[in-house]
C-alpha cells in the first residue's frame, strides 16, 4: 500500500479525469507510476550503454534494418 499527497491542482485534474472516464484515481496513479518507471529504466539502460562505449545505431538505421523505413 502506498499513500501519496498531491497538490490541490493535481488532485483536481486527477479527480476530473477519473470522473470523466469512469476509472479510479488509483488506476491513473498506477499507470502514471508504471509509465514513469518504464521510461526511467529505459533511460538508465541507455546511459549504461553510452558509458560503456558500446556501439549504437540511429533510429533511422534501426527502422531500415527492421524493414520499417518509410
Amino acid at each position: 500500500m502506498l499513500g501519496i499527497r498531491l497538490e490541490r491542482e493535481l488532485e483536481a485534474k486527477l479527480e476530473k479525469l477519473a470522473r470523466k472516464t469512469g476509472r479510479s484515481k488509483s488506476y491513473y496513479a498506477r499507470e502514471a507510476i508504471r509509465n514513469y518507471l518504464e521510461d526511467r529504466e529505459d533511460y538508465l539502460l541507455g546511459m549504461a550503454v553510452l558509458e560503456r562505449n558500446e556501439p549504437t545505431i540511429s533510429l533511422n538505421e534501426l527502422e531500415r534494418r527492421l524493414g520499417l523505413a518509410r
